[in-house]
């Protein structure tokens, strides 16, 4: 092998380490986007909850959302969902935080798992309900790069 050919070899193998390199760090920095997007969403998610905001809610949640709950049947569609949520809105004042363990982001899908607490208190009076438990969240990109739950279930711990 000439010295010529050794360069030419060296110069291909540093392009290609350099393209690399950059592909990765942009794909590092729309990881890292797509993470700031979700934890937003989650924030303006649970905005909505604590406030009983059953519209801005609704607008957080895709046309096929599932939510899957302990000792229930699934609630399918945007609309059985949205109705849920404002039966809920009517009856209680919602305290809801979520505290995410792993978000796993693979193309437009996501999703997210962790520990949750519910203090719900009955706007007639009485006793705050308090539920405890883990949370498994999936959410969908959208065409214009946001993100919306589609999938949303639940357990409880005693």
């Amino acid at each position: 092998m000439t010295y010529k050919n050794i360069r030419r070899r060296f110069k291909f193998a540093t392009v290609i380490a350099v393209i690399g390199c950059y592909g990765a760090a942009a794909s590092d920095s729309g990881h890292d986007a797509d993470l700031a997007a979700i934890s937003a969403f989650k924030a303006g998610y649970l905005k909505a909850i604590n406030s009983g905001d059953s519209a801005a809610l609704a607008a957080l949640t895709d046309e096929d959302h599932v939510m899957l709950a302990p000792g229930r049947p699934p609630v399918v569609g945007k609309s059985a969902n949205d109705a849920a949520n404002s039966n809920a809105f009517r009856q209680f004042n919602i305290v809801e935080h979520w505290i995410p363990v792993e978000t796993v982001i693979d193309g437009n899908l996501a999703y997210q798992r962790g520990a949750f607490t519910v203090d719900a208190t009955p706007k007639a009076g009485g006793a705050t309900h308090a539920t405890r438990g883990s949370f498994l969240r999936i959410y969908r990109r959208r065409a214009d790069g946001s993100w919306r739950m589609t999938r949303d279930m639940f357990g409880t711990k005693p």
